[in-house]
């Protein structure tokens, strides 16, 4: 029954958007609803709506802000236009998928995935823009490789969490997951978006040249600093983390934090630019303005998670799966992917569904295989509980049902193929 409120609560969402309310307070409404047709109780439904809200935003909010303010500046400057330029000539305008598919790798690895979708998201238009190319032509390569670095690979939080649950080798899962991932990109990042998008401009025409400008762009060596900064420093930080102890570890440990590297970023920005300070300021405070509404929606997102979180859906989900009779790495994907579809967050369902498969495991089983499964399963059909869902949605100005044609459809392949992957090495070992 429980299940069943839940589809409620979504098919209600479904239908206050295509009424055209505003996503935010479409999922605040919702949330509400939901919380109590699970029969929490009011004071609770609206302290977990207020934790959603403070949890997804407390993680984010200056990442978004800040990125956004780089970004700005990396745009009025020229420097992203410069990089669009270098890929151009490097890749040439009919591979540029490949070069936005390996850049979102480059980057992925190190970055959180919100904060790698901020950093990038002014490249992405910067390409559409400069070669009349679809944004999501563009686009789509860069945030599948995101997505798949986010649920696959570590430093991030839930590959590394998992391996820990699991007593997985690092080293292993990291090896594996990029043996995994480089194919899966590649299907779910640039030959699923040849099919998807339709290569046509409003004009019917794309512009096969860059279109050639008489303003003048900052170096190519600026304009890498510029965009690949915070990625650099959020890099260097992690490596920093595993190659030393003691304090210096503890010094680049804090050099990795996204919003540290992003402040640094910033302030490097303005001063590398040479920019009039008031200028420069005036920029900032544009480039906020830009994702106030796309800040709202994601906090909203988050309140809709915590609500299904605190009210149980989890545990009812683990008491069904008692009963199936599988391998353990399909039931881990299951089960993250059913989570995964339930409460809305990769990393609550990878971590959630770890708990839940840990006494199921027998031996034989590969713990870094595992690690990789669950994270497949956790990326599993991202719909309206997902703020990553609505993030692509407002930043690409989609529709919901362009989003569920594009972005959910995206996600479904790389869970599945990911899933693909794990099976393929699993059967490789059992037979060598």
């Amino acid at each position: 029954m429980i299940l069943l409120y839940v589809a409620a609560g979504i098919i209600l969402l479904l239908i206050l958007i295509l009424k055209k309310i505003n996503p935010m307070i479409a999922l605040l409404i919702v949330s509400v609803t939901t919380g109590l047709l699970l029969k929490m109780p009011l004071s609770k439904v609206m302290a977990s709506v207020s934790s959603g809200i403070g949890s997804t935003l407390g993680g984010i909010m200056m990442i978004l802000a800040l990125g956004a303010m780089i970004g700005k500046l990396a745009e009025e400057s020229g420097a992203a236009k410069k990089i669009v330029q270098i890929l151009i000539k490097i890749f040439g305008i009919k591979n540029i998928q490949w070069a936005t598919l390996l850049t979102g790798i480059l980057v992925g690895i190190p970055l959180f995935y919100n904060a790698g979708f901020i950093v990038l998201i002014p490249l992405i238009f910067s390409i559409a823009s400069e070669t009349g190319l679809p944004k999501l032509y563009v686009g789509m390569p860069m945030i599948a490789a995101l997505s798949i670095t986010h649920g696959f690979l570590p430093p991030h939080p839930g590959p590394v969490a998992l391996a820990s649950v699991f007593h997985a080798d690092i080293g292993k899962v990291l090896l594996y997951g990029i043996m995994i991932s480089l194919p899966v990109a590649a299907i779910a990042g640039v030959i699923f978006p040849r099919l998807a998008v339709k290569l046509t401009s409003p004009a019917g025409t794309i512009n096969y040249a860059v279109t050639s400008t008489n303003e003048e762009l900052p170096s190519a060596f600026k304009s890498l600093l510029i965009t690949l900064m915070p990625v650099s420093l959020i890099a260097a930080g992690n490596i920093g983390t595993f190659l030393f102890k003691g304090q210096l570890q503890y010094l680049f440990s804090f050099l990795a934090d996204p919003t540290l590297a992003l402040l640094i970023s910033l302030i490097s920005v303005v001063l590398l630019l040479n920019m009039d300070m008031k200028r420069a300021m005036e920029m900032c405070t544009e480039g906020v303005k830009s994702v106030v509404m796309i800040m709202l929606i994601i906090a909203a997102g988050g309140a809709f998670k915590q609500i299904l979180v605190d009210s149980g859906v989890g545990e009812v989900v683990k008491n069904m799966a008692t009963t199936w009779n599988i391998s353990p790495l399909l039931l881990g994907w299951t089960l993250a992917a059913v989570l995964r579809i339930t409460l809305g967050s990769a990393t609550v369902a990878a971590l959630t569904t770890a708990g839940m498969v840990m006494p199921m495991i027998h031996a034989g089983t590969s713990p870094e295989l595992m690690v990789l499964s669950v994270g497949a399963g956790s990326l599993m059909l991202s719909h309206f509980n997902d703020t990553g869902f609505w993030m692509f949605k407002e930043y690409f100005g989609l529709s919901i049902k362009e989003t569920f044609k594009t972005w959910t459809i995206m996600e479904c392949l790389i869970s599945i193929l990911g899933l693909a992957g794990v099976l393929l090495i699993n059967a490789t070992q059992t037979h060598s």
